[in-house]
């Protein structure tokens, strides 16, 4: 993912990893579509992981097949149960610049992904999630979810104050060194590692930026909302407590500098001239 541009500055890159559990009838398709849609449309170097939590099925050998198949497809195997953890440990060994999430099913339309990462590579934003209750969003799913996801984010604001909508969506990006410097401080490993992540980064005054997605319900989906419920009301309880004790506060979190993330203006030399037709995309400098 070390890339440079013409004038041989490195480009900033991304790594999506996709958690997975007993996923194998899926993967190859869902990971064969996206990694078509970024080698067509994304303009900046990017990895895909899929990160096998603990699996049981034929998963983990789907997944090293694809790393073979696909060229920026890579996997990670954990021992250990748990999408939150899965997603700590690679977001905290990846070398990109922006670390991003997304569920197995793609259930989030593709096109959203480069609008949710575009302002973290700028330097505008710390992080991106992918709201499914934003006015402008395309949501196809069941009443009983519907009412599930909106009664939690109005618990979440009501009872921590939170200010994004939608905590749950599993299209997600934030800054690597961001998420370096808050990892420490999540201690969720499944559902509600999301949820953790998003109030420590609006305790520490960090920018979320959001972005309207096209989401269809996935039928197939494993999400036990029951269990889930509990967790993530246990999950509020123990934020509300280490908001009160002041434990959410991270002094080394990084902030957003005031210098521009790409190159200065100038005038503009023969060479750099482009004859017509010529293939030219958007790079953001690091």
């Amino acid at each position: 993912m070390n890339a440079t541009n013409a004038g041989g500055v490195r480009r900033r890159s991304v790594e999506i990893v996709v958690p997975v559990y007993n996923e194998a009838h899926v993967l190859a398709d869902s990971i064969g579509r996206l990694h078509a849609h970024l080698e067509e449309s994304f303009p900046f170097p990017f990895r895909i992981t899929i990160a096998d939590n603990a699996g049981t099925d034929a998963t983990w050998s789907v997944a090293t097949e694809l790393t073979l198949r696909l060229p920026h497809v890579h996997a990670r195997r954990l021992e250990e149960k748990g999408r939150g953890r899965a997603l700590k440990h690679v977001w905290s060994r990846s070398a990109a610049d922006v670390v991003a999430s997304m569920d197995v099913d793609l259930s989030t339309g593709l096109e959203a992904f480069l609008p949710l990462v575009a302002p973290l590579l700028s330097g505008h934003s710390d992080l991106a999630i992918g709201s499914r209750l934003h006015r402008q969003a395309a949501v196809v799913r069941g009443a009983k979810r519907e009412f599930v996801s909106r009664s939690y984010n109005a618990l979440l604001k009501a009872g921590l104050g939170a200010r994004f909508s939608d905590a749950q969506c599993g299209f997600k990006a934030v800054r690597t060194d961001v998420f370096r410097a808050l990892a420490p401080h999540i201690q969720d490993t499944a559902w509600f590692f999301d949820t953790e992540l998003l109030v420590l980064a609006q305790r520490n005054r960090l920018r979320i930026h959001e972005v309207p997605v096209d989401w269809t319900d996935d039928p197939d989906s494993r999400v036990d909302i029951v269990r889930t419920a509990v967790d993530d009301l246990k999950g509020m309880s123990r934020m509300l407590r280490s908001t009160l004790t002041g434990r959410t506060r991270v002094p080394s979190v990084p902030r957003r500098t005031s210098t521009p993330q790409v190159p200065a203006a100038r005038t503009p030399s023969p060479a750099d001239v482009l004859p017509a037709g010529a293939n030219t995309h958007l790079e953001y400098a690091s």
